[in-house]
């Protein structure tokens, strides 16, 4: 790859996220910190969920709220819908659609939250835990892309990446999201 097509890609990187700080989005993204910071204080968790790299950021999101962002404070309940032997058995035996639904049934309680993400906001799985996630009195928090999906019409609060024909530069905005987040949540809690 030469340096011009390198400089090419983090520009529009640039723009993409440029295109994306808009107070609407701040807004929402406000709005997640609130509804995860109060979940969190009355001692529910916040479950998150995704495919591919996706998953990655559902992983990413959860260990630096149970282990550690930026400084030292207590643990906060937190998990990814990642356990390779519930993925590859509920795979096997209902098939991979149903990997995060069965999840939310069998550990999901009311006044939790579900953080989907979906670059397409079409990702069948992530669609069915979020349907069974509101039947079990769950917010819904959704990260999506493209149009937003069945995801956009389905969650209690969405939030979406600029349009792109390619899943990178959505995952790009998801992980600046999902850093917000925490921070936003660790703030709110005074650390």
């Amino acid at each position: 790859m030469n340096l011009d097509t390198l400089l090419q890609e983090f520009n529009e990187a640039q723009s993409v996220l440029k295109e994306f700080s808009t107070p609407e989005n701040m807004e929402k993204i406000q709005r997640a910190i609130e509804i995860m910071y109060h979940a969190l204080k009355r001692g529910n968790k916040i479950m998150s969920c995704g495919n591919g790299g996706s998953m990655c950021d559902a992983m990413h999101f959860a260990e630096e709220l149970s282990g550690r962002y930026r400084h030292d404070r207590p643990a906060l309940a937190a998990l990814s819908i990642s356990d390779p032997s519930h993925l590859s058995c509920v795979a096997n035996d209902f098939g991979y659609n149903h990997v995060f639904e069965r999840y939310i049934q069998g550990l999901g309680q009311s006044g939790d939250i579900l953080l989907g993400i979906s670059t397409s906001g079409s990702s069948q799985n992530v669609i069915l835990a979020v349907e069974a996630a509101k039947a079990k009195g769950i917010q819904t928090i959704v990260l999506t892309g493209k149009d937003g999906g069945l995801l956009a019409q389905l969650a209690d609060l969405e939030i979406r990446a600029p349009y792109s024909a390619f899943a990178d530069r959505a995952q790009e905005i998801h992980i600046k999201i999902i850093h917000a987040l925490i921070l936003g949540i660790e703030k709110s809690f005074g650390f």
